[in-house]
Formats: C-alpha cells, structure tokens, sequence
C-alpha cells in the first residue's frame, strides 16, 4: 500500500492521515513561517488510498506544477506544491521503500546565511568554512531542527531567532521583511489600504523587538518601512504611524530620507494638527545628539534642516 511525503529541501516528511493541515500557524500539522503564507493556507486529505489538496481560503493561493488550484486537486506522484514563496514536491513511496529522511539539523551559514546539511564542512552557496559549536556562539549562528519540535536557533543574518515547528526552512529576517514590503506595495496598488496596515503592524511588531533586545535595523528596513507609514498615515488619518515613523528614526539614530521627508511635506496639515510637534521633537533630539558628540553622516544636516524648515513652516500656519 502507498504511503505519502513531502519533501523540502533536503528532508522528507510522512504524511500522516486522514487530514494534514498546512500554513503559518503553529497549529498546523506543518507549520510554514513565510509571510506569503496564510495562517490555514491548505490542507491534504488521505481518502481510500488518494491525496488530495485543498485551498482553505488562502490569500495566495496554491499552485500545483504552476497551476492555481481551484477547489480541491487530486495529488500524484512527483507534484510540485507552491504555497507562497516555498515549494515542496509530494511522493508516492511504497512499504518496502526506503525510510523517510530522519529528523537532522541544517546550518545556517555565518557568511550568507544560506542553509545546508549539518555535516558538510563548508557552504555550498558561499564556500565558507563550516564554524565550529564554539565559533557558532560567536558569531550568533544556530542550527534549525528539522522535524516535529520546537527548537529556538539564531541566525546570522541580523541576529534572528527562527522558531520552527515543522522542520521547513525559515527565512532570514531580512528576507522576510522584504517578501512583506512587497506585499504592502502590492495591497497599496490594489487599494487594500487595511491589508497593508496589517502587514505593517507585523513589521512594526517585529522591529520593536528587535529594538528591545538591544539590536539594530539594517538602514534599508527602516527607510521602507517609514515610508510605508506614512503613507498609511496619509490615506486613514492616523498620526500615531508618523509618530512611529519618527521613533523608529529615532531609535536608529538616523535621519529621515529625502524621499520621506517629501511625502511629510505633502501631508494635508489640517488632517495632521501635531504634524509639528512630532518634526520638531525629532529635529531638537538630533540636534542634542551632535551636541553631545554624535556626527551626523552623509546628507544627515541637508536633510534635518529641511525638517526643520518644514517644522518652523507647519508651526507658522498654526499660529
């Protein structure tokens, strides 16, 4: 009698019936921590012998060899699954056939934070040297258990702690943040306005506790996701994500881009009453900050000045 697998990356994983449930959510038989996955994306049904699966009312859908699956699809033997940005192939395997891959470790790379099989003494992506447990304390590079238990690891990639259930692959932090910025923009293009105010509230979330600990937000992240606010801020009326903006600068010890800076500029004043208070606070920190022998870099005084132009002039309509 055939059994049922899937296999992702270098592991295969028995599927065990009648039900095996897929998607973000720790509750899941599979648990996928991709931000293109929904929290029940899809779920595989053993019936009389025969897989199917089933779209659960996903955001992204679920392809099959490419193709978007509509209602439900039987499943044979060699099909490639999609779900999100994560492909996973389904087999067919017979008693007699050899055992499942066992539950084992992948590494994380401490040059590119690519993932390969613990044991291998060097990085198939970058050629880095495989580190040693020792060196891997160091350099704050953890293994991913593969398989059905909870395991904490640090990656390299920004210091990230991946939490797995499932044993599938997570992506790094900065991927991740990326994969969502590419949803805000597309919900942005669609109108989705709420949807995006989500997906930024899991950001937001994110970098917060990142800041908590200690850490710092690579500068890109951080551009992207003031913009992000502001625009948010600009279609639902609500300060508090150019507050946000602002402290998220703030916390980085970095000063606003030029492009943001124009979207404050366009901002309707009358909608935003303490649009003032909030620039003005920002520009007297920095300018506290080089006093007290913090330079600034780049463009940094070009670009807190016109916030400070833009302060005097927001004030100066109040008044």
């Amino acid at each position: 009698m055939a059994r049922f697998r899937l296999r992702f990356l270098q592991q295969e994983f028995d599927l065990v019936g009648p039900e095996i449930r897929i998607g973000r959510s720790p509750d899941c038989d599979i648990t996928i921590d991709d931000p293109l996955v929904s929290r029940q994306h899809a779920r595989i049904e053993i019936r009389n012998g025969v897989a199917y699966i089933i779209d659960t009312g996903s955001l992204n859908g679920v392809r099959i060899n490419g193709r978007l699956v509509k209602g439900e699809q039987m499943l044979k033997d060699g099909d490639r699954i999609r779900l999100g940005s994560q492909e996973l192939v389904f087999t067919m395997v017979s008693r007699s056939g050899r055992a499942a891959w066992p539950t084992g470790f992948m590494r994380i790379c401490h040059a590119c934070g690519a993932t390969y099989a613990e044991g291998m003494t060097s990085c198939p992506a970058c050629e880095a040297p495989a580190l040693n447990s020792d060196e891997m304390v160091a350099e704050k590079t953890g293994s991913v258990r593969l398989g059905g238990e909870r395991e904490m690891a640090s990656s390299p990639v920004g210091g990230d702690v991946v939490d797995t259930v499932s044993g599938l692959r997570v992506e790094s932090w900065s991927t991740w943040s990326y994969r969502l910025f590419d949803e805000i923009d597309k919900a942005f293009d669609n109108g989705q306005v709420h949807h995006a105010e989500r997906l930024l509230r899991r950001i937001a979330k994110e970098i917060d506790e990142r800041f908590a600990r200690g850490e710092r937000i690579d500068a890109s992240i951080v551009s992207r996701a003031g913009r992000a606010a502001v625009v948010i801020a600009s279609q639902t009326g609500s300060s508090d994500w150019l507050a946000w903006c602002l402290s998220l600068h703030r916390r980085q010890s970095m000063v606003p881009s030029e492009r943001i800076i124009e979207m404050l500029e366009q901002l309707d004043q009358a909608s935003f009453p303490d649009l003032a208070v909030l620039v003005e606070g920002f520009v007297q920190w920095r300018r506290a900050r080089a006093v007290a022998g913090e330079p600034m870099r780049g463009g940094e005084v070009q670009r807190l000045l016109r916030l400070e132009q833009l302060a005097t002039g927001l004030s100066r309509a109040k008044s």
